[in-house]
């Protein structure tokens, strides 16, 4: 899709007439800029807002500059400008320090690798770095914050397969979880059976010239939301659909069908919404039974995990720099230098991404090979600082083959070779991968090169003599265990659009890794409080009769937590609350 940058000017003018007699400095204009692509322009004032391309109210740009053309999938720009909204809020809004110019560089960055014109993106500093620019800087900002922050239409929800934006044309769309689907041949009926045929399914058989028919389908309908993902609810008019009549020997109508894994199961006939409710239920129940886990009271568990262990402290800038001689005064280097800088001193909005960053990836990996291996920590820890901020985390997501991150996992994850700094370096940056959903939604993709490098990296840190590594692994181990758990808490509630867990083979292997860990750690408790936490979310809600369970009981998971009790007293009181809930009553109920 083309991206067009649209740029206005908020003086109507003025700046250009009156700035050099004021300042001392020529301004051509005070610049808001908005991206347009998909026929829709983004922009930044009262949070994210969308508009018809030129109907804001800044009127007609002065200017518009033709950006490129970007070829990432549209559901990929729509989870970026997503994670984008909690940064840029109404309420962060700064007319010198986070403002639309921000935005727009920050958004053109991730979907070209370009920046915007320097003029415009340094604008506030240029007049700020005028005495009277100074004076009048409170006085500036109040006058166009009503300009600034207008009304206007908010960021469009995320949407499957289709581009967000108020003239946007709707795209195709398959039929959505949790409605009636109608169908009118026997082709169409089975392709709908076919897709419930590992879970379950209802027809209801009706006719136009049916009252009691129609009385039900407002208690279809509920019950098709209600059932969401789990189940195919089907509705077929006889009158039109004969050949369906034909093949199911339909003679009355409302006639009700229930099929379960393929094979039918019942069959009932008359408007009965009391026995209609109860049948479907039952279905759905037969289809998905309640985990016992549900019964438990696990509060630690029973939710969706959000705070993921990311490490964001900054060392020393200056030492790790003289570590990448004679590398350390490449431009890209210096400009990525720059914006950590800038990103430590102030909050991540307010620092627009650096026109550097294309360049990074091939920078890393040519300096990787040419400094001493003792050297390369330096290298992976400013990775790891990038990585802090979302916005960067989305941007180095874009590339499919994940190039900049499996070159580093390649080199750190074998303990004998690689230095104990650059390994835990490397711990801390792949633990920083979760600051973004374009990781975090994406990562449990089959397809994704990033799983088996991750899990390799943990499996040969966790067990490390060092215990500080230890630490950042069992975080590392915490991170992935709740990703999993997350997807299969979804998928167990009747979330839409979930991800899909790891693979069985991969939980097992997860799972073997983190209680081998547990059992050997006796020294650390933060170690322990972290591998006890991933152990609980593997195992909660893992199929009752699955691998994961079987290898727990193998294994005397169960055992050896409760062998942990002393270490983990010597933790605080939410350490306490874990070991309680994973040992007395998931460990001890569960398995």
């Amino acid at each position: 899709m083309d991206v067009e940058l649209y740029v206005y000017d908020l003086s109507q003018g003025l700046a250009r007439m009156y700035s050099m007699a004021l300042t001392g400095v020529q301004i051509d204009a005070v610049y808001h800029t908005s991206l347009v692509f998909n026929n829709v322009e983004y922009y930044f004032g009262q949070g994210i807002q969308t508009a018809r391309p030129g109907s804001t109210h800044h009127g007609q740009p002065m200017e518009k500059i033709h950006m490129g053309k970007c070829e990432l999938p549209f559901e990929v720009v729509e989870e970026y400008l997503q994670s984008l909204s909690s940064i840029y809020t109404p309420e962060s809004y700064d007319l010198f320090l986070h403002n639309c110019n921000n935005f727009t560089q920050d958004l053109a960055m991730f979907l070209l690798g370009k920046s915007i014109p320097e003029h415009i993106r340094n604008l506030p500093e240029t007049f700020l770095s005028t005495p009277f620019g100074q004076m009048l800087k409170p006085q500036i900002e109040g006058a166009l914050r009503g300009v600034t922050q207008a009304p206007g239409q908010g960021l469009p929800a995320p949407r499957q397969g289709a581009a967000a934006g108020p003239s946007v044309q709707p795209q195709p769309q398959p039929q959505p979880q949790g409605r009636v689907r109608v169908v009118s041949s026997l082709n169409e009926l089975e392709k709908e059976l076919s897709a419930a045929s590992q879970s379950c399914a209802v027809i209801f058989f009706t006719s136009t010239t049916c009252p009691p028919c129609k009385m039900m389908y407002p208690v279809y309908d509920e019950l098709a939301a209600e059932a969401g993902s789990k189940a195919v609810l089907i509705k077929v008019d006889t009158s039109i659909a004969r050949d369906v009549g034909m093949r199911y020997s339909v003679r009355a109508t409302p006639t009700f069908m229930t099929f379960l894994r393929g094979e039918k199961l019942d069959q009932w006939a008359g408007a009965d919404a009391g026995k209609l409710r109860g049948n479907v239920r039952l279905l759905l129940e037969m289809a998905h039974p309640t985990h016992p886990h549900r019964e438990l009271r696990l509060p630690s568990f029973q939710r969706t995990i959000t705070n993921y262990v990311t490490y964001t402290k900054s060392p020393p800038l200056e030492k790790l720099t003289q570590k990448l001689k004679p590398h350390d005064q490449d431009p890209t280097l210096l400009s990525i230098i720059n914006f950590i800088k800038h990103r430590t001193t102030s909050t991540s909005a307010d620092t627009p991404l650096p026109s550097d960053l294309p360049t990074f990836a091939p920078y890393l990996s040519q300096t990787l090979q040419s400094i001493p291996l003792e050297n390369r920590f330096a290298l992976v820890d400013l990775t790891r600082l990038l990585f802090a901020d979302p916005r960067i985390a989305a941007y180095f997501a874009e590339d499919p083959r994940h190039t900049l991150l499996t070159t580093i996992f390649s080199i750190s994850e074998d303990p004998d070779s690689a230095p104990y700094n650059l390994r835990i370096v490397t711990l801390q940056l792949a633990c920083n991968l979760f600051t973004s959903p374009l990781y975090t939604n994406h990562l449990p993709a089959p397809a994704n090169p990033l799983r088996p490098a991750l899990l390799s990296l943990l499996t040969s840190s966790l067990l490390d003599n060092q215990s500080n590594l230890r630490v950042v692994a069992a975080s590392l181990a915490y991170n992935l265990s709740a990703l999993n758990h997350n997807a299969r808490f979804a998928a167990s509630t009747n979330t839409p659009e979930h991800a899909e867990p790891l693979s069985d083979e991969e939980q097992v292997a997860l799972t073997a890794s983190v209680a081998e860990a547990l059992v050997q750690e006796t020294s650390s408790a933060d170690a322990l409080h972290g591998l006890l936490f991933s152990l609980g979310l593997l195992i909660y809600e893992a199929p009752v009769d699955g691998a994961v369970l079987d290898l727990c009981r193998a294994l005397g998971v169960k055992e050896a937590v409760e062998g942990k009790k002393d270490l983990l007293a010597k933790g605080d009181k939410d350490k306490g609350v874990l070991f309680r809930e994973v040992a007395g009553v998931l460990l001890a109920r569960g398995i």
